[in-house]
């Protein structure tokens, strides 16, 4: 049997692997994982785990969000600082949850629980965790009206969207630029986040359509397009670690 810790508190993941190592031996820990997306990078592109300890709280969301962009084929043990009332939710589905500072004896009591799901019981189990958190589908074609027609035009296409004065423009790989009514806001929550990121309040830009970064003056950065864009794209300190994540994501 194998392990997988989702956690971003480092002191955490420490202690709940040092308890692992203490009263399961048998079971290794074989990543520690900081956020959901480094979750859901590693889970699609690992064998999954027979247990997946899972923090709620991540550093860029709650970890219900990897449910939404997966199938996560492990049973779960979700870890919280918080007894929040939703968790009473996710406990019949899960088969326990722990309240952080961990202790020896509520691991023992929860992977006790663990080896009663045998076989089929173990499938159902995840089947109906899954069934709580149905996979998140993201705009495939973006409808656009324009000169009294409507063009569908697939998200692989844009190069990036940019907003002036409320308006929303979208430009195409080609050079083709449309007008959509669709605010930044809205499209950030449709679109696919390994696609597309929200860089500062006027663009949105396509992965495939970033050729590099430039170091301005104070460390900022300026993002360079294969395309000319509207005008330079700068980005905050705050930003920059987030967008070099981003960059460097398992497609």
């Amino acid at each position: 049997m194998k392990a997988v810790i989702i956690e971003d508190e480092t002191a955490a993941a420490r202690n709940l692997k040092a308890i692992l190592n203490d009263v399961a031996p048998d079971l290794p820990v074989i990543a520690v994982l900081d956020s959901v997306q480094a979750s859901v990078e590693w889970l699609k592109s690992h064998d999954h785990p027979d247990i997946i300890f899972m923090d709620i709280h991540l550093s860029d969301g709650e970890s219900f969000l990897i449910f939404e962009r997966m199938e996560v084929r492990s049973p779960v043990i979700f870890t919280t600082a918080y007894n929040e009332y939703a968790l009473q939710a996710f406990k019949v589905n899960s088969i326990d949850y722990l309240l952080k500072p961990i202790h020896p004896e509520e691991v023992m009591r929860a992977l006790a629980k663990l080896k009663f799901l045998a076989g089929g019981e173990r499938d159902e189990y995840v089947r109906r965790l899954a069934s709580l958190f149905p996979q998140k589908k993201y705009l495939k074609t973006l409808l656009i009206s324009y000169k009294d027609t409507i063009v569908p035009i697939d998200t692989q296409e844009v190069a990036y969207f940019y907003s002036k004065n409320e308006k929303v423009r979208v430009f195409t790989v080609n050079g083709t630029v449309y007008p959509t009514e669709k605010s930044l806001n809205s499209l950030t929550e449709i679109l696919d986040p390994v696609l597309f990121f929200r860089v500062n309040r006027q663009f949105v830009v396509s992965r495939k359509s970033v050729r590099e970064l430039n170091i301005r003056l104070g460390s900022r950065l300026s993002l360079i397009l294969n395309v000319e864009a509207e005008k330079e794209i700068l980005i905050s300190k705050e930003r920059a670690s987030e967008l070099k994540h981003w960059l460097t994501m398992l497609r």
